[in-house]
């Protein structure tokens, strides 16, 4: 026996030393890889050196533009890359991992030469989203930043309300991803992947509008997020605040490997690798599934949100001049409500203020890219369809078939085919392109809008109000076109771009007259000196009315929204760019924009563009297009990238928001919020910790307050309380301030990594600013309704006594999950 214990020291030493060994031995190992390319041109380039800032590492690019390391200590990098006749640029917080390999795609801009020597001279754009024709009121996104956002959890949608003029919604603390651009509607940006548009992004889509409370994008698919606010392009159309471009990865042409997510909202698994030998061919892979129905059911909430995700992209590179890519992406939504165990007055309010929903849809389509001389061409062919399926009763515990109020089924479908032509030379810059859609569209609506109310003496005080129509719309044709063309002048120090679009339908009176939407915009931008730019824009933009409105018929049968125009926008901004490094970016802008031709509604007489964030349809009445609006104010924004191990980024927006409605009266918007304020910051830790933190400020935005005779007469029939437009927005709800709080502590293996994640929305439990809600006065055992005269309720609502449910609620959120990456 003393043998044996004199042994175990002997023991222990050798197992750690093995089991240290073997920690040496499962030592991680990451991987990158990439491929540059010209950025105009598209050409793959050779010979570009690619160094990791801070080390010996580096490489160069091969024949096809591609680089790759096999063998990479885990950690945070700075990548440059640096060539000759090329601007250089700088790729910051490239994490790398053990679990998988990371991919990028960079793009060069060429170094413009002057005419008696190569000289190149760089305006410090690194890494920038600033082109020659979006110079300014543009911004991005990395991967990284996205993944890592406190409160964002996972979410696009979320975690671009970080940037300078971006709200989130009314009370500024709701759940919704109402995207707000500088005052501007929430049914004004437009939204592209991989080129194709996506006109859903959020699951629980208002529909006619935007916005819902979760984001159906993986970011484990996204390279990068551009967001343009102004200068759009001339190839987008529809866009009257914002243009965002999702750009996707490509799929590991090595080897499979994927990860598994697991959040307090949802589960998700992304599979990618390669699907041919000659690795030409890749795909990404993705499906998510929510459970919120499992923990509102713990909780006794009466709602049950239920959704699935999907997500596909595969690229093939038929040549070296040739790639063809496919994406699929699509959800299913169900929102219903379950009986209650516990009673209170808030969630029967909840309970039957909302309806049922049930949506789903997709998008698919296949893009083309095709080198050429000096250029490129793209081909997108896509189809999207978004199906909505809306019921809601007077009871929706009971759901008795007399007392249904909404009946809403929808489909809209969209078959699209865009091409367009990019070519480079000497500096110079064209592009030109046309559009073509055939758009389908269906709606069959029972809407109760007021029910028949009668006095106590039998008579009709209230005839019945309802919208009941078959939409005789079926289909309709949209074209567009657009040529574009930049040009950098003086030395490469001024730079312009000018451009011209049109667009046309087979469908609205004068919608087929090319002249009537002819859209030029311009922009300038000026290098002051090395580290200052002065930029400038001006544009005018048109969007088409929503198919909702368009698709409306009275209860005859007869299409009364035919007249509509197309809503214009001018914008004018103008702005300066401060670059005292690589690294560190400052921005200031001061932008007006000018509405015309916005739809009022014809029912009670405001702009449609005060609507669009709740759960039901925007657009569904009949409309004139004679509104106008404005939307005026400045910005400053200002960000750090990674530099050692710290990396923040600072926004302000002040700005005021008018639309006027049927008097013609300008009055504040539904988004006027005066004043936006962001900060997020993050800090690297040592053994692979990171903490981030985000702070938002969000001024009190304008509501309208009951009219209380129609509110006690039909919230029995309607759940709610009905709002008093002769009073449009005259109130507003208090200023808004929440903080959002991230941990990620990482572990990498040889050939896993487990992230796991602390994120905290709202840590402090700040009380949201949302208006209150009209109800009645419920008995204590909230079985039915006190009443002034201790009769049963009437079914006007004489005898009930009004209440308000207060909203203002403190949202807080911890959600504490895992990434497994393989």
């Amino acid at each position: 026996m003393r043998h044996a214990i004199t042994k175990l020291p002997r023991l222990l030493l050798t197992l750690v030393l093995l089991f240290n060994a073997l920690l040496a031995y499962t030592q991680a190992n990451g991987r990158l890889s990439g491929r540059v390319i010209d950025r105009t041109t598209q050409m793959p380039l050779m010979g570009i050196s690619v160094s990791l800032q801070g080390t010996a590492i580096g490489t160069t690019t091969d024949s096809s533009g591609s680089f790759r390391f096999a063998s990479l200590l885990p950690a945070s990098y700075n990548i440059n890359f640096t060539g000759v006749g090329y601007q250089s640029e700088t790729r910051n917080n490239i994490v790398i991992n053990a679990g998988n390999e990371t991919s990028l795609t960079i793009e060069l801009e060429p170094a413009i030469k002057s005419l008696d020597e190569v000289v190149v001279r760089s305006n410090r754009r690194t890494a920038a989203a600033a082109t020659i024709e979006s110079p300014l009121s543009v911004q991005r996104l990395t991967s990284e930043e996205i993944k890592n956002n406190p409160g964002g959890n996972f979410d696009i949608s979320k975690v671009i309300q970080a940037l300078p003029g971006v709200g989130g919604g009314i009370g500024g603390g709701g759940f919704r991803n109402d995207i707000i651009i500088r005052g501007g509607a929430p049914n004004e940006n437009v939204f592209y992947l991989d080129g194709i548009e996506i006109p859903v992004i959020n699951h629980f889509q208002t529909q006619g509008s935007s916005g819902g409370p979760q984001g159906i994008l993986n970011i484990s698919f996204i390279e990068d997020v551009k967001l343009s606010s102004s200068a759009f392009e001339a190839r987008y159309d529809n866009a009257l605040s914002s243009v965002f471009q999702f750009r996707q990865r490509t799929g590991n042409s090595d080897h499979l490997q994927g990860n598994v997510r697991l959040s307090a909202t949802d589960l998700s698994t992304t599979l990618e690798g390669p699907l041919s030998k000659n690795k030409k061919t890749t795909f990404l892979a993705s499906a998510r599934r929510s459970y919120l129905q499992l923990l509102f059911t713990l909780i006794d909430l009466p709602i049950r949100p239920n959704y699935w995700h999907f997500q596909t992209r595969v690229t093939h590179r038929v040549n070296e001049k040739t790639t063809i890519s496919f994406i699929g992406l699509g959800a299913i939504d169900q929102f219903s409500f379950a009986k209650l165990k516990n009673t209170t007055p808030e969630k029967l309010y909840v309970l039957n203020s909302n309806p049922f929903i049930n949506q789903w849809n997709y998008t698919a389509g296949v893009t083309l890219k095709r080198l050429i001389n000096n250029g490129f061409i793209n081909m997108a062919i896509s189809r999207n369809t978004f199906d909505n399926d809306i019921q809601q009763y007077e009871n929706n515990e009971t759901r008795l078939p007399s007392e249904k109020t909404l009946d809403y089924r929808s489909r809209e479908t969209e078959n699209k085919l865009r091409i367009d032509v990019n070519k480079y030379r000497n500096g110079l810059k064209w592009a030109y392109g046309a559009s073509a859609q055939l758009t389908e569209y269906g709606n069959n609506t029972f809407s109760v809008i007021r029910r028949e109310l009668k006095d106590n003496a039998g008579n009709v005080i209230q005839p019945e109000e309802s919208a009941i129509f078959n939409s005789p719309l079926k289909n309709f044709w949209r074209f567009g076109g657009f040529a574009q063309v930049s040009q950098r002048f003086f030395d490469s120090r001024l730079g312009i771009s000018a451009g011209v679009r049109t667009d046309i339908n087979t469908f609205t009176k004068g919608g087929n007259d090319p002249f009537k939407t002819l859209s030029p915009r311009v922009t300038f931008s000026y290098l002051l000196a090395e580290r200052w730019t002065a930029n400038a824009s001006i544009g005018r933009y048109y969007k088409i009315s929503p198919y909702t409105i368009l698709g409306f018929a009275n209860n005859n049968g007869l299409l009364v929204n035919q007249a509509s125009e197309y809503l214009r926008s001018d914008h004018y901004v103008v702005g300066v760019e401060f670059l005292p490094s690589r690294d560190l970016r400052f921005t200031a802008e001061l932008f007006y924009k000018n509405y015309d031709n916005v739809p009022v509604s014809v029912r009670n007489g405001i702009s449609l563009s005060n609507l669009g964030s709740d759960f039901n349809v925007l657009g569904n009445e009949a409309v004139t297009t004679n509104g106008r609006g404005r939307a005026f104010g400045f910005e400053f924004f200002a960000q750090q990238k990674l530099s050692d191990r710290f990396f923040g980024i600072l926004s302000y927006t002040y700005y005021r928001s008018e639309y006027s409605g049927r008097n013609g009266n300008y009055v504040p918007s539904s988004w006027d919020n005066r004043h936006l304020l962001s900060a997020t910051m993050g800090y690297k830790l040592g053994r692979n910790w990171e903490i981030g933190l985000k702070f938002r400020f969000q001024g009190g935005a304008p509501y309208t307050p009951f009219d209380e005779t129609a509110s006690r007469a039909n919230f029995l029939s309607r759940g709610q309380g009905i709002l008093d437009y002769s009073k449009l927005n005259t109130l507003r709800l208090n200023s808004f301030n929440s903080s959002d709080i991230r941990i990620d502590k990482k572990w990498n293996f040889r050939k896993t990594t487990i992230d796991l994640f602390l994120d905290v929305t709202n840590w402090y439990r700040a009380k949201s600013s949302e208006p209150d809600s009209y109800a009645f006065k419920r008995t204590a055992d909230n079985s039915g309704f006190l009443t002034s005269d201790g009769q049963p309720i009437k079914t006007n609502g004489s005898n009930g006594i009004p209440v308000r449910i207060t909203n203002s609620d403190a949202s807080f959120i911890p959600s504490v999950g895992f990434i497994l990456e393989f």
